[in-house]
């Protein structure tokens, strides 16, 4: 977000009665032209809250009319951020006190509430229940990436995706190079054959730590607050731990393993990785997550992607994807320090509108965004074990880092941070 509009707020004083407008069944409203379209927001952290700007930025006919978190403070930071936006935006904020739902069930009550679009933009640990119960629903979905953090939930995430497909339901993700001009463009003459068959590919995602305890707010002295239980700090600090962040190449460097396998048409097919933690100390602060993570993935006709990502202080930094064919390359690194024409964060929700309305083609990434999700987590689990992983593998893997009781207090002792040759895949 620019610096005009804070990560934190959209929130607060009570908004008058939403205008009354059309009532939409989520699974007929292809083709209704303008009709206006009301939308829920799942996870108001900085994420959630930046995705309700984008949306109220780039379509004018929708407003925002329910929101939910696990914490109420960082559902009313959000609300008082949006509520700080120039009128013509904010006037389409119309969350009244009653839907405003907190807690982990808090999902429920914006899936059960009168609304055409669910935005998910929870924790991704949290991806495949919140996905699974916004179809079930039938809801249109702008849907966050990662599809997911574990092998068993990205699973279940697709067996969602596949009846969203069947129920013609509208599902955008937040990949956003899907959305970006230069990307389209750039897949465009890929697929007319203009730099020829696809040989090898590089993605790269070489940039800086997240590191939520920062926050002098929560974390006035970086430290765990001894009222919070282990469920609680670690959703606070949710970066630093496996099971709800999914470690940096699921989390983050997903963009460019999707922006691969988009353009290559498939995902690979096996995996030999590596990675650790170089500078994160072994602190609970610091969790259990790899600091540098690289991978060698394989597709099936013998096409190699090399993968790295790394997140250190003052270190040289490189986003990008390269893709060489026969006869030319798609090179990423041209876009920086470039202006963008029009911001791929407000367009991937104007296009998902369109498809909703029948305005526009008719978009569904949820599978192919849920497949370079576990084709991602295929490279975590590679540098984790040091085995060479399978796409098979991957797909009959038991891994299940979800919690079993969800409440502030509760315990749950993070792993220990991974050994290659003690950790095992499972």
């Amino acid at each position: 977000m620019n610096e005009s509009t804070s990560r934190r707020s959209f929130l607060a004083s009570s908004i008058g009665g939403a205008t009354a407008f059309q009532i939409i069944r989520p699974e007929l409203v292809r083709g209704q032209g303008n009709a206006k379209l009301k939308a829920g927001l799942i996870g108001c952290g900085g994420r959630g809250t930046q995705a309700m700007q984008n949306i109220l930025t780039g379509c004018d006919n929708v407003e925002i009319v329910a929101m939910a978190d696990v914490f109420e403070d960082r559902l009313e930071d959000s609300i008082r951020m949006t509520k700080a936006l120039k009128p013509e935006l904010s006037s389409r904020f119309k969350v009244d006190a009653e839907h405003r739902f907190v807690g982990f069930d808090a999902y429920k009550k914006v899936m059960s509430s009168d609304v055409d679009i669910i935005m998910l933009a929870a924790n991704p640990g949290y991806r495949p229940l919140h996905f699974e119960a916004a179809v079930e629903a039938k809801k249109h979905i702008f849907c966050e990436k990662p599809m997911g953090t574990d092998a068993t939930g990205v699973r279940r995430f697709m067996a969602a995706a596949k009846k969203s497909q069947e129920l013609k339901l509208t599902v955008k993700s937040g990949a956003q190079r899907r959305s970006q001009t230069w990307y389209l463009d750039k897949y465009k003459r890929v697929k007319n054959g203009d730099i020829g068959e696809i040989v090898h590919m590089n993605a790269n995602w070489v940039g800086t730590p997240v590191l939520n305890f920062n926050n002098t707010k929560l974390f006035p002295n970086k430290k765990r607050d001894p009222k919070w239980g282990d469920l609680e700090w670690q959703q606070r600090n949710w970066y630093s731990f496996v099971w709800i962040c999914g470690d940096q190449i699921v989390e983050q460097h997903l963009h460019n393993i999707d922006t691969c396998n988009w353009f290559k048409g498939g995902h690979p097919v096996e995996v030999v990785a590596s990675g650790g933690a170089a500078w994160r100390p072994r602190e609970e602060e610091y969790g259990n997550i790899y600091d540098h993570c690289s991978a060698d993935f394989v597709y099936a006709d013998g096409t190699h992607m090399s993968s790295y990502c790394r997140q250190y202080n003052g270190s040289a930094q490189n986003v990008s994807e390269l893709i060489v064919g026969t006869k030319g390359v798609v090179d990423s690194s041209e876009l920086r320090g470039a202006k963008l024409p029009f911001d791929p964060y407000v367009q991937e929700h104007m296009d998902m509108v369109n498809s909703i309305l029948g305005k526009g083609p008719y978009i569904n990434e949820a599978q192919a965004v849920a497949e370079s999700t576990l084709t991602a987590i295929m490279g975590r689990e590679a540098a984790y074990s040091g085995q060479k992983v399978t796409w098979e593998m991957i797909m009959n893997s038991k891994q299940d880092l979800m919690p079993k009781n969800f409440d502030y207090k509760a315990s749950f002792p993070p792993t220990p941070l991974p050994v290659p040759g003690v950790y095992k895949f499972v």
